[in-house]
């Protein structure tokens, strides 16, 4: 068991280290540079990761709540929402991305290239309409959500050291599981349709440079390099939902959380955050340079030394 939170701590400290260069690098980018509308979604998407990193489970955050003297009701409540909103975000702006580049890629012959003239200002609403449906949607749980008080108490369920589930009503744990299971159904469902898609652009491209010896519209490397990228992130982000949806799933109907499915769990939830930056930074090429570019002003100032 021991083991099994050290490999946790492990792939939390290099998830936390890689979502914070990531987030000071679009930051920069943003703040100094002309930004694309694919650095504000991986801005949001590096800061959605690496706020869910901090509060998803007892590393840092709960040690914070300790010495301020927070009630362990309060700090269950608030942990527990902050993760549920961060959770959801996640899984909407990867969905964004996906349906951003499905649109950046499609054909002028296409349906969907209606939308590229306007596609800054609908990124705009949906950035809006994103934040303010998870902020209010998640906000139904922290009333069945508190401190662990009774080992003997069958009616919670213990899925942090501190923290446990309550029961809730059958008609209302039956709806708010029905809505939250199609949101995600549906989002996942037009990840993998517009992942599809791409697929399939991408590769009738690829055959006709093969027969006409020419670029097309897709002919940039850096585009097909971005979508290549974007289809490898929703790969990873299904495997790991669904994953992570199964043994939660199968937890609360069970009503029961092993110790070792709960570690298990918490290193699923955390893959895909852990993943993502990895992914981005090998794949942008503006980052790559600049750690080159850092790499070799330090070896500059130890030779000067």
């Amino acid at each position: 068991m021991s083991s099994l939170n050290n490999v946790l701590y492990f792939q939390a400290g290099l998830a936390v280290l890689a979502n914070i260069c990531l987030f000071f690098f679009y930051t920069f980018i943003i703040l100094c540079h002309r930004p694309k509308l694919m650095d504000l979604m991986y801005c949001q998407l590096a800061f959605v990761h690496l706020v869910m990193l901090l509060t998803g489970g007892d590393i840092w955050l709960i040690d914070i709540f300790d010495t301020l003297n927070i009630e362990n009701d309060v700090k269950c409540k608030a942990t527990f929402y902050v993760h549920r909103v961060l959770r959801g975000l996640s899984i909407c702006l990867t969905c964004l991305l996906s349906v951003f580049q499905a649109v950046t890629l499609s054909p002028s012959t296409s349906l969907l290239s209606k939308f590229k003239q306007k596609l800054k200002k609908y990124m705009i609403y949906a950035f809006f309409c994103i934040w303010s449906f998870n902020l209010s949607f998640s906000s139904n749980r922290i009333f069945y959500v508190g401190a662990f008080t009774n080992l003997s108490d069958a009616n919670q369920m213990k899925v942090t050291k501190s923290c446990a589930l309550f029961p809730m009503n059958y008609i209302i744990e039956g709806l708010i599981l029905t809505l939250t299971i199609s949101r995600d159904v549906f989002l996942v469902g037009v990840m993998l349709t517009t992942s599809a898609y791409m697929v399939i652009i991408l590769f009738r491209h690829q055959r006709q440079c093969k027969h006409l010896h020419s670029i097309s519209h897709l002919g940039a490397p850096p585009e097909k390099k971005s979508t290549q990228t974007i289809l490898l992130l929703v790969v990873f982000f299904v495997i790991t939902y669904w994953a992570d949806f199964i043994i939660s799933f199968t937890s609360v109907l069970l009503w029961m959380y092993d110790p070792v499915i709960l570690v298990v769990q918490k290193f699923v939830m955390k893959a895909y955050p852990t993943i993502t930056p990895l992914i981005q930074i090998s794949s942008d090429n503006r980052i790559i340079n600049m750690l080159k570019n850092m790499q070799s002003m330090c070896q500059q100032i130890v030779k000067k030394r």
